[in-house]
């Protein structure tokens, strides 16, 4: 049996406050949350290890910060989406806005749809899996982890990458300033088949990707290369 908290009635704050004050060895750990009406900030900051389903859409930041809770959107999300999430898992089932999983520690962010422009900026470890395409400047300065994305990326792909890995099996627009695509080894492949598998997506062929991520021209000052900072 769940809990359920109805945003028709109830405030933002009032979802928030109840999951907050949740100890880790809570024993209520399905929470329903009707009628969001895209309304902003839903499930933020959530440490339990619960599953919050949000039936319906979400406005900008949900479960940003997430710190280990399951939270679905049974809809579309606005802009960052499990921003700064730190673990856990995040499912949008529709499509999801811009910066989504932006500057995410861990965890894993699931978008079933598309993602709009700069998913994955900055991102510190997350790993984000999108079912769709993803808009421009995806993966922007992206230190860690991985952005895998089934359909197509726009351009600028992976601009100023670091450490990160990108796996694109549609086209992309055009790479970023020092990124490049990069081999496919049998190590990337069988990590990639783990990541959609745990994703939902587990009958795609993890052969059937491509490899992208730094050329590390930029890590260090040269004049020649003024033009890309």
């Amino acid at each position: 049996m769940s809990d359920q908290i109805d945003l028709a009635v109830a405030t933002t704050r009032d979802l928030n406050g109840a999951l907050h004050g949740l100890p880790p060895d809570t024993n209520r750990t399905l929470w329903r949350v009707l009628n969001p009406r895209g309304q902003h900030a839903l499930a933020v900051g959530v440490d339990a290890p619960i599953r919050v389903e949000i039936a319906g859409h979400a406005g900008y930041y949900c479960a940003g910060m997430n710190g280990g809770a399951t939270v679905v959107v049974e809809g579309n999300a606005g802009n960052g989406v499990a921003e700064n999430m730190m673990a856990g898992r995040v499912e949008v089932r529709g499509d999801a806005s811009a910066a989504a999983g932006a500057t995410a520690h861990g965890g894993l962010l699931v978008i079933h749809g598309n993602a709009s422009a700069r998913c994955g900026i900055s991102m510190k470890g997350v790993d984000i899996v999108v079912g769709g395409s993803v808009g421009h400047m995806s993966a922007f300065m992206a230190q860690a982890g991985t952005l895998t994305v089934l359909g197509d990326a726009g351009d600028s792909l992976g601009d100023s990458i670091y450490e990160a890995q990108l796996f694109v099996r549609g086209s992309v627009a055009s790479l970023g300033a020092d990124c490049v695509e990069k081999e496919m080894r049998d190590t990337h492949r069988t990590a990639l088949a783990a990541r959609l598998q745990a994703a939902g997506f587990d009958g795609v062929d993890a052969g059937s990707f491509r490899r992208y991520g730094s050329a590390r021209r930029l890590y260090h000052f040269h004049v020649d290369n003024a033009g890309n900072y």
